[in-house]
Parts: C-alpha cells; sequence; structure tokens
C-alpha cells in the first residue's frame, strides 16, 4: 500500500505532504507515515515543513475507525495527541503549510507547529467536537489554550466556532495569510530563515516555553484515554 505521506529532503528543508488523495484523515496509517517522516527530518536535523493536499490539511480522526469501536479506535485517538505532543517539542522548527480547511484534530496538528501559514479562500479552521456532540478532551483544549486568544479558546471550545483566513491570524489560529499560488514559496523561504538560528538553543526554549503546556497536555491525555477506553473498549 503506498504511503499517505511522503517525506522529501529540498535545499536543506524536510517537507512533509500528507495526501490521503481525500481529507487526509488522522488514521493509524497516516499517523505512522508522519512520524516516520519526522524520523527522517530529526536524523537530517533540519526543519521541517508539514503540509496537505489541495484545499484540506486534515478534517480530523477516521471516522471509520471510531465507528467500529475497539482498541484500534482508543490508539487512533492517542496516537494522533501524541503527534500533536511530538510536533510541539520537536528539536528544530516546525511550519504548517496549511493547504485548505483543518477540522478537529487537523486544527490541533494546525496549532502545534510553530509557524502556521494558511491561504486566503473559502476555508475552515474548527475544532467541531461540541457541533458533533463529543465533548473536548482535554489535552486538546490545552493545545488551543497556548496558541490562540482566549476568547477564541472559549468560542472554539464551547461553540465549535469556525475561523477562516480573513480572521485566523487575529485569533492566534495561523501566523500569516497568503494567496495558495505563494504557499510553498512562503513555506519554504520561512523554514529556510530558521536555518539561521541555533537549533541547540531553539530546542532548549521551545521545551522551557512549553514545559507547563507538555505537563498539562499529559495529565490531560491520561484522563482522554481513561475517558476513551471506556467509551470504545466497553
Amino acid at each position: 500500500m503506498t504511503s499517505p505521506v511522503t517525506y522529501a529532503l529540498t535545499d536543506g528543508i524536510a517537507v512533509i505532504t500528507m495526501d490521503d488523495g481525500k481529507a487526509n484523515a488522522v488514521s493509524l496509517t497516516l499517523q505512522a507515515g508522519i512520524n516516520e517522516a519526522l524520523d527522517q527530518a530529526e536524523k537530517d536535523g533540519v526543519p521541517a515543513i508539514l503540509t496537505g493536499r489541495p484545499g484540506i490539511l486534515s478534517a480530523g480522526f477516521d471516522l471509520k475507525t471510531l465507528a467500529a469501536s475497539g482498541q484500534p479506535a482508543v490508539d487512533m485517538l492517542n496516537g494522533g495527541l501524541e503527534l500533536a505532543i511530538r510536533l510541539l517539542t520537536f528539536p528544530t522548527p516546525v511550519i504548517a503549510a496549511c493547504s485548505g480547511h483543518a477540522i478537529a484534530m487537523g486544527v490541533f496538528l494546525l496549532e502545534s507547529c510553530d509557524y502556521r501559514i494558511g491561504i486566503k479562500g473559502n476555508y475552515r479552521y474548527s475544532a467541531n467536537e461540541v457541533a458533533i456532540g463529543m465533548t473536548m478532551p482535554f489535552s486538546t483544549i490545552e493545545i488551543l489554550r497556548h496558541r490562540v486568544t482566549p476568547a477564541a479558546l472559549s468560542r472554539s471550545v464551547l461553540l465549535a466556532e469556525a475561523f477562516t483566513p480573513e480572521n485566523a491570524v487575529e485569533t492566534g489560529f495561523l501566523d500569516l495569510v497568503v494567496d495558495e499560488a505563494v504557499l510553498m514559496e512562503t513555506a519554504m523561504n520561512t523554514a529556510k530563515s530558521f536555518l539561521a538560528l541555533n537549533m541547540d538553543a531553539h530546542n532548549h526554549s521551545k521545551k522551557r516555553l512549553r514545559a507547563e503546556l507538555i505537563t498539562a497536555m499529559r495529565d490531560g491525555l491520561a484522563k482522554d484515554y481513561a475517558g476513551w477506553s471506556k467509551q470504545f473498549l466497553a
């Protein structure tokens, strides 16, 4: 089976592309592909760009796996949050080149990158759990708390508001919005500018900045895992 994730080392930058031909569901297979690509980026010691297919970064977890229930569902949910923690603690800068929508786990992956670039257009960035009948996980609340404004946090977690390229920078969901035609060029130039950083200093500073976040996420994930186990393993 062809992996939905590809890795390319281009001009000293790791480009990690998710493309499952559909909505880039954060399945166990996609998670494995991203983790393998991150392994290579870490080995290469370079900044990384995480991007998706045209029109979408990711629409969240694989609904078929959730519907089937059982251990794979629990593993997928837990693995998605472990992946977010890995992005938040990755030793080199990670740039999100958000190629369209980012929904549910997709938006949490977006918010776990160090620098987030989106594109102009009719796109949504939404933690839609409450809208689809799910209580927001403890761990994902912490990701949003760390990245978005207090007002946007409340509207996102409690009201499932869909943010757009027009308000994503002011609310903290994105750092920059560009035309679609220059998304990857901008991401590459941004990543190249980070090559001037001292990567050890970047890594240690990231650990200091996000220490409380990671502790809160680990505590939250333990609660989430217990809840998921009760829900999907009963």
